[in-house]
């Protein structure tokens, strides 16, 4: 055997190899008619082999789909949320190209350190109005900022696209801020959502490993890309004004806004405050579906002073 164990042969290589081992002279144009005729051709990787479906896979696509259709039939707020792809701000290269006369100059590096900033860009889309809302956090990306920036949405469109409604379906990942586990989610959607408005939040997350089916992900978020694919994303504002340029021919229109509150991450909840939510796991899946019904006001009043939004502190640029 050859020392040589592993090799990425071109048609060339394999010509020069059958020259050298074998004393057969072909050429390199030979050599790929002759792959051609065996059946080989030049292929990529193709992503489709899972790393672990849950068992309870197809159930919960059941599940939310009888969601959908059923707040579809009575008119009530649908929406998909999820944390796009985090986005160093500065002098950074930005895949894509664009129609300039000099190519822009930009950092040979993308380090950290020199960044002027780490967006976290949330997304709320409007599945029934093909409408999304995208919200640039400057701090982290946790649960607490997860809601408020639901509640941003619901403040500035929701209630006014949907003055009727008593009821929001929201679909979610089942990991990270707006994930099916962590306590403080489900918390600030008690306390901030439904208990001030009086707003019953049904929650349906997608299973792990299936949030490319979460529909924000293919109708509003892979838009947003292409619209500043090519340019560096030196400001918040920057992304924030391409973000809201996004349009397209279907009628998909974006709002985006900044939010430059501090998030503190790591913040627990009791299970004496679990305690007192009036969260209601489903029959079915309850690990991945649940309602949160609002409260009496008594039971939270102390608590109103200190979890009201502040408007002020969120800044809407205009284009």
């Amino acid at each position: 055997m050859s020392e040589r164990k592993w090799t990425h042969q071109t048609a060339e290589k394999i010509s020069q190899c059958l020259e050298e081992g074998l004393e057969i002279n072909v050429s390199a144009t030979v050599v790929r008619r002759l792959l051609r005729k065996l059946g080989y051709s030049l292929k990529s990787n193709k992503k489709c082999l899972s790393s672990g479906n849950s068992p309870d896979r197809d159930t919960q696509f059941g599940i939310i789909k009888r969601h959908r259709d059923e707040f579809s039939r009575l008119g009530e707020p649908i929406i998909s949320v999820d944390t796009k792809k985090k986005e160093m701000i500065g002098l950074f290269k930005n895949s894509g190209r664009t129609w300039r006369r000099t190519y822009k100059k930009v950092k040979d590096h993308d380090f950290r350190s020199e960044a002027k900033g780490l967006a976290s860009p949330y997304g709320i889309y409007d599945i029934q109005r093909n409408f999304g809302m995208l919200v640039v956090g400057e701090s982290a990306d946790t649960p607490e900022f997860a809601v408020n920036c639901i509640l941003m949405w619901w403040e500035k469109h929701g209630r006014f696209d949907y003055p009727e409604a008593r009821r929001l379906l929201i679909l979610a990942d089942s990991g990270g801020s707006n994930g099916a586990r962590p306590r403080m989610w489900k918390k600030c959607l008690q306390e901030r959502l439904a208990d001030q408005y009086g707003i019953i939040v049904t929650v349906a997350h997608y299973p792990s490993g299936a949030s490319k089916w979460n529909p924000i992900e293919h109708r509003m978020f892979n838009q947003i890309s292409k619209n500043w694919t090519g340019v560096p994303l030196e400001t918040f504002d920057t992304l924030v004004n391409f973000a809201k340029k996004t349009k397209t021919k279907t009628g998909l229109r974006i709002e985006a806004y900044r939010d430059r509150r501090p998030y503190e991450k790591g913040k627990k909840v009791s299970d004496k405050e679990m305690a007192t939510m009036a969260l209601i796991k489903s029959t079915e899946l309850g690990k991945w579906n649940y309602t949160i019904q609002p409260r009496e006001p008594e039971v939270d009043k102390n608590l109103q002073s200190s979890l009201q939004v502040k408007p002020e502190s969120i800044e809407h640029r205009h284009s």
